[in-house]
């Protein structure tokens, strides 16, 4: 018996690094799980896209490697199920369609793991207003959209669990005075929008803690070396030993998704505090674990 056995599961950001992790956790204790991102084939990953995105148009990129395409076979190979649905969830459109979609092919949504984002780490002087708002609308807009969407399943049957990934950046570097630039440059906009997706999970949580429903948030306890994390030197290597594993988010996630609401309900935490807390690991480090990094404000509430 599965966690999760029969039951509809929708990831987004699922084409690579922590998404993939995160769909395969949950695939492996028998949820159906709907695999949602722009990159549906290998070598499909449109780099001039995200370029233009990060405010560079006309630079060139290598791709990312992954694909809904591989993160659906290893699903299927390992024994679970799995579909890859390519939407674009910065519209309400595609947000419903895929919606639509995953509950014609596997019935009522039981859970949504809000993990797609989009990184643009630009000062705010240099930052187009369009790469602004685009990263609010992955990084807030859409898991509000998904979430009204998929409350039409959860409320009436008063079950089911949203888990929206966060980050470290929404800690950010306290008052001043500055002595040095130091740190990440340009988090500021990134920083925001993941604090904006805390904030949203616990209003959130609280409006719907009487219809069963689990709203949380995690982010990793430390960077993630994925593509991403190298791309934006937050990480030197794929799989950068001084990092933390994608697989780790996914047990988190996991754990988020399948504990009983009365006891996650709200929860904004970090991947190896929520673990070592419910003894799914021991001597975690990190974020959230670490008394020198406690964790964001809303993390504390």
């Amino acid at each position: 018996m599965g966690k999760l056995d029969g039951q509809t599961v929708i990831v987004t950001g699922a084409s690579r690094g922590i998404g993939t992790e995160i769909a395969k956790a949950l695939a492996a204790e028998g949820g159906n799980v709907v695999c949602v991102a722009r990159t549906l084939h290998p070598g499909a990953h449109d780099m001039a896209n995200y370029m233009k995105d990060q405010g560079r148009p006309g630079e060139a990129g290598t791709p990312f490697p992954g694909s809904l395409d591989e993160t659906v076979s290893q699903i299927r190979e390992a024994g679970g199920e799995a579909t890859a649905l390519a939407a674009d969830i910065s519209t309400f459109a595609e947000c419903e369609r895929l919606v639509k979609e995953a509950r014609n092919l596997y019935g009522p949504i039981d859970v949504l793991v809000n993990n797609a984002a989009l990184a643009v780490f630009l000062p705010v002087q240099e930052m187009p207003l369009e790469s602004w708002e685009q990263s609010f609308r992955i990084i807030v807009h859409a898991p509000f959209m998904l979430s009204q969407l998929v409350l039409e399943d959860m409320v009436p049957r008063k079950h089911g669990a949203i888990v929206n990934i966060s980050s470290s950046g929404v800690v950010g570097p306290g008052c001043g005075p500055y002595l040095t630039k130091a740190g990440t440059p340009g988090t500021s906009g990134y920083g925001a929008a993941k604090a904006a997706l805390e904030r949203f999970t616990q209003g959130f949580a609280q409006e719907v803690a009487d219809d069963g429903i689990a709203v949380t948030a995690v982010a990793p306890s430390l960077i993630v070396p994925t593509s991403g994390a190298v791309f934006h030197g937050g990480a030197r290597y794929l799989g950068d030993e001084n990092g933390e594993p994608p697989e780790v988010m996914g047990q988190a996630v996991l754990l988020l998704a399948t504990e009983p609401a009365a006891k996650v309900n709200g929860r904004v935490t970090y991947s190896q505090q929520i673990l070592q807390e419910f003894g799914w690991i021991t001597n975690g480090t990190g974020m959230g674990v670490d008394p020198k990094r406690p964790g964001s404000g809303f993390s504390r509430i």
